[in-house]
């Protein structure tokens, strides 16, 4: 039996050099960065060192990189103090962020009762950038928040358009870029966001690292309280290890990016068309069927199984030895269906299973080749 992993949009094998460069500061470099002395000192030059590394990419300032577990707490650190903190008291988001986003928000609103708008999605996902506008027009203190690259459908958001459009009406703009970073270049000085989140598991480093970028002067305060590690952003001594793993997982996607974009694209379009050729009757989600608006990483099929089939699908698939998913991994142990497709498909396309499959260097045109020879078996 055939392995084939095609579940990169919710995690990525982490890259050997990576490895390597974590298990050397693991044995060499263990000395706490808050300490004084010159194993502490040592350990505080690293972690400043990547830090720089890592803002350099994004063209900020080493201090605008706070470190944090992952996306998702970065995204609470923005969300939770800009409510608390900086006197939001509207956010304006949609309906198919991710759960990190979406979840915060609900318990902000039962905190805080801020009001919440949902901006309106086109048949195709895509934000109604002219209903944003509208909702911007408003006397409260705004706080935008729109990913920049929709997980399960691809979607990719203008965000240089957006965050002109934030400016112009005085709203403060978060985009949780977890897909993005690492995969598209970002210059944050262009690109006039206040906030972003990012995760080193997309882009082939470790799981339980990532970090936040925080405009300078946003005024924003902690999550976690303790210490005054990440000049007092984010309290608690500092995974040292994970940090270099971001890093060099970072400067590695980046270093090769044009290149790797480029096989990874054309992995992306020889699945459209294979697919589109054997199983004529297959509709792509969203974007993700069209190369120049959507994600070169990741497609998401309907597939025309009828709905007594449907709920077996991806465990059958998964006994082929086939990863993949029907959405975000952080809702795999939820019984509902994918909360984005719910928004932009009608109840008979919902009967029939939508599978995601992402893609990256570690993939191969004779993976493909195999993972739609057994779809086409089991339809």
């Amino acid at each position: 039996m055939e392995h084939v992993y095609l579940d990169n949009a919710a995690t990525t094998q982490i890259r050997d050099e990576v490895i390597i460069g974590m298990t050397n500061v693991m044995k060499d470099n263990y000395g706490n960065p808050s300490s004084s002395h010159s194993f502490g000192r040592s350990s505080k030059s690293i972690i400043e060192k990547y830090r720089k590394q890592i803002a350099s990419h994004l063209n900020v300032s080493a201090s605008e990189i706070v470190f944090t577990s992952g996306g998702t707490e970065a995204d609470n650190l923005v969300l939770r103090s800009a409510v608390r903190d900086l006197g939001i008291t509207h956010i304006v988001t949609s309906k198919i962020e991710h759960h990190a986003v979406l979840h915060t928000i609900e318990q902000l609103i039962k905190e805080y009762k801020i009001a919440v708008s949902y901006v309106d999605l086109k048949v195709n996902g895509s934000v109604d950038v002219l209903h944003l506008e509208t909702l911007l027009q408003t006397e409260s203190k705004t706080l935008v928040s729109l990913m920049h690259i929709n997980n399960e459908i691809g979607n990719i958001l203008n965000l240089k358009k957006i965050a002109h459009l934030c400016k112009a009406n005085h709203a403060l703009f978060h985009s949780d870029t977890v897909q993005s970073v690492g995969h598209y270049k970002l210059d944050l000085q262009d690109i006039q966001v206040d906030f972003l989140a990012a995760s080193a598991h997309k882009f082939h480093g470790p799981k339980g690292v990532g970090f936040a970028f925080v405009r300078k002067n946003s005024g924003l305060k902690p999550l976690i309280f303790g210490g005054e590690q990440e000049r007092g952003l984010r309290a608690g001594t500092e995974s040292m290890h994970n940090i270099v793993g971001i890093a060099e997982a970072l400067d590695i996607a980046y270093g090769n990016l044009e290149e790797e974009s480029a096989y990874i694209l054309e992995l992306k379009q020889y699945f459209i068309d294979k697919i589109s050729n054997d199983i004529p009757q297959v509709t792509f989600n969203g974007n993700s069927g069209n190369i120049k608006k959507s994600t070169y990483t990741l497609v998401n099929v309907c597939l025309p199984v009828p709905a007594s089939k449907a709920t077996m699908f991806l465990f059958q698939l998964d006994l082929k030895g086939i990863a993949c998913s029907k959405g975000s991994a952080c809702q795999s142990g939820s019984s509902q269906n994918s909360h984005v497709l719910a928004e932009i498909l009608d109840d008979e396309q919902l009967q029939k299973p939508s599978i995601r499959f992402s893609f990256s260097i570690y993939n191969t045109k004779d993976e493909i080749d195999y993972v739609i020879g057994v779809l086409k078996g089991l339809i």
